[in-house]
């Protein structure tokens, strides 16, 4: 069942009542308190230009678990030869552009639209979104975003422009930043090749929660 949001009022319903695909309810606005709220419990807006806002929360979940993350042998070699640097909050502006306007393989378009783009802009000028960004000879060639909720980060998009880019993005934030869990929202096979696994919806809640609401530092 998919619940209409009333503008005039700051809630969801339980993630426990979205539909098979993960979608919860349409409506509301992208506010600060509307999106704190929303990943606090387990949900997210996910929708493009042409329709309404659209709130999901997948179930099961597919997450990352920092301390199992997958790292190849060849990923491990450019690790070690320091191929890229890596820094922290240091370009969000311009890493939710790049994952905006990458050519993605059987994507039409993006779901990063312009007001989304303000909307997390200005979450992370309040320290709650952040990005990695991944540098190779003073050019940025990869990075990733998302949300950080009480030891979760939420991840909403990475891109590369070169190979093993993002990659190193999302392994970096997995063994240098104290996380409970990395929430990749959805299954993709590169994520589970880095050790993705799906987690039940109350398992996950129970994550969640374990710690103080909106904790916020990287």
């Amino acid at each position: 069942m998919v619940f209409e949001l009333d503008n005039k009022k700051l809630e969801f319903p339980h993630p426990s009542y979205a539909d098979e695909d993960g979608l919860l309810a349409i409506g509301g606005d992208l506010s600060a308190d509307r999106l704190l709220l929303a990943y606090s419990n387990g949900i997210f807006p996910w929708f493009s230009d042409d329709t309404p806002i659209l709130w999901y929360a997948p179930h099961p979940r597919f997450v990352i678990y920092p301390a199992k993350i997958k790292i190849s042998k060849s990923m491990a070699a450019c690790i070690r030869k320091k191929t890229f640097s890596i820094s922290v909050d240091r370009s969000f502006h311009t890493v939710i552009q790049n994952c905006s306007a990458i050519n993605r393989k059987d994507q039409d378009g993006t779901w990063i639209t312009e007001d989304m783009i303000q909307a997390y802009t200005a979450l992370h000028e309040i320290g709650y979104a952040h990005s990695v960004e991944v540098w190779q000879d003073g050019l940025l060639v990869g990075g990733l975003y998302g949300m950080l909720i009480n030891g979760v980060f939420c991840g909403e998009s990475m891109f590369s422009k070169v190979p093993n880019a993002s990659k190193a993005a999302l392994i970096y934030l997995a063994q240098e930043i104290d996380l409970q869990l990395i929430d990749c929202q959805f299954h993709t096979s590169h994520l589970e090749s880095m050790g993705g696994e799906y987690l039940s919806l109350p398992d996950y809640l129970a994550i969640l929660t374990k710690k103080p609401r909106y904790e916020q530092s990287l």
